[in-house]
């Protein structure tokens, strides 16, 4: 009975370490920088943000926030070729399309909404 108790501890074992492995290593990238003007608005270039994108497997998920607002996120998944596309909340119940691309070498992100922000987004080791 002992036997079959620890071959069966040593299989779970060896399952638990498979699903481990099997699980892709999270990505981190961030980007900083200014606004571009969208028509109506002219204080865009004044506004600093701050984007960071955690990528686990194809979840991914952002936060970003503009210099003296409050933090806001958003999530989604990658689509074909690392594209990212979804919208997410902010204040007074406007909305930024975020649109990127998350791929080995060549990642960018776009906030789209109040102002343009947008560039290429830095791997963090």
């Amino acid at each position: 009975m002992m036997k079959v108790v620890a071959f069966a501890g040593a299989a779970v074992g060896l399952l638990l370490g498979a699903t481990a492995q099997a699980q892709a290593p999270k990505a981190v990238y961030t980007w900083t920088g200014y606004g571009v003007n969208v028509p109506g608005s002219s204080k865009c270039p004044t506004y600093k943000m701050t984007i960071d994108v955690t990528v686990e497997g194809d979840q991914v998920k952002g936060l970003f926030q503009q210099e003296g607002r409050p933090q806001r996120h958003f999530e989604t998944t990658l689509g074909k070729n690392g594209a990212i596309k979804t919208a997410a909340t902010v204040g007074g119940g406007g909305i930024m399309d975020v649109i990127g691309q998350i791929k080995e070498g060549d990642s960018k992100i776009k906030l789209d909404g109040y102002c343009k922000f947008e560039g290429a987004l830095t791997k963090k080791q």
